[in-house]
Formats: C-alpha cells, sequence, structure tokens
C-alpha cells in the first residue's frame, strides 16, 4: 500500500482512500479517521467488526488467539494480551495469565480461599481473579495504583 501525504495551502484538507475490494486494513483506517473512539478490530464468522472498548466485558487468550467478550458477542482479536494492555487505559486489568477484565463491567466480588477474587461480570459470568493479581487489583480498588 502506497501512502501520499501532500501540505496544501488553500481549500479544505481532505483525505482519499482508495481500494480494489474492502478489508480489514481498509475498514481499520476508515474508523480511524471517522474518529469512531476507542474501538479495536476484530474477526466475527470472517467479517472484520468494530467492538467499542467500553462494551467489552473481557478478554481472553485460548491456543495463542485472543477473543474479546460482550454482552452478545464473542470477536477474534489479532495480536496478544499483552499488546492490547499495552495500549488499553486503567479500565482493564490483568486478573491472570491468560485473562483481562473491564473494571468497569464488574457488578460483583467476592473473596475467596487463597487469596483469590471472584469478579461478577455485568453479564453473569464469574472471573476469578488469581492470587498473584489479587493484592494489585486490590490497591488499584482503593486508588493506590
Amino acid at each position: 500500500m502506497r501512502i501520499d501525504i501532500q501540505k496544501t495551502d488553500t481549500g479544505e484538507e481532505s483525505i482519499v482512500i482508495r481500494y480494489h475490494e474492502p478489508n480489514p486494513l481498509v475498514d481499520r483506517i476508515a474508523g480511524i479517521l471517522r474518529n469512531e473512539g476507542n474501538v479495536i478490530w476484530g474477526r466475527l464468522d470472517d467479517v472484520s467488526v468494530a467492538v467499542k472498548t467500553d462494551d467489552i466485558l473481557y478478554l481472553e487468550s485460548v491456543e495463542d488467539k485472543v477473543f474479546a467478550y460482550t454482552l452478545d458477542k464473542v470477536v477474534r482479536l489479532d495480536g496478544s494480551l499483552n499488546t492490547f494492555m499495552q495500549s488499553c487505559d486503567e479500565t482493564f486489568f490483568r486478573c491472570s495469565k491468560s485473562m483481562v477484565i473491564n473494571v468497569n463491567r464488574v457488578t460483583a466480588l467476592k473473596s475467596l480461599s487463597s487469596n483469590r477474587i471472584d469478579a461478577c461480570m455485568e453479564g453473569g459470568e464469574h472471573i476469578l481473579i488469581s492470587r498473584r493479581y489479587a493484592s494489585e487489583f486490590r490497591r488499584m480498588l482503593k486508588g493506590e495504583r
């Protein structure tokens, strides 16, 4: 893909995207240009879809594939959980080696034995926060993070 950037002294600024067939890269670039906010792109039944990060309940890594779970769909994402954590804000928390939760979508918390925490999500799903991450989660809830 060739990228041409030209300075103009007159007229309105504009951006033109030329493509032969719609594809995920064109969709992603158009979404960024439309300023659709905090969205990530993934695959749902071989179709590229945009998912607002606010709609994500949690992310899970299964066999080197990352899935984003919302109330009504599961979207496969490119990349890894580490990549996602580097680009996300403080509303997401790494709760285990293979999971990240959206703290704003937690409805209830329950302390468990062995210093673990059961986080109930908006959809009724229960996510365990492992003891490795539980103390950091408690600090975050107290505003010490």
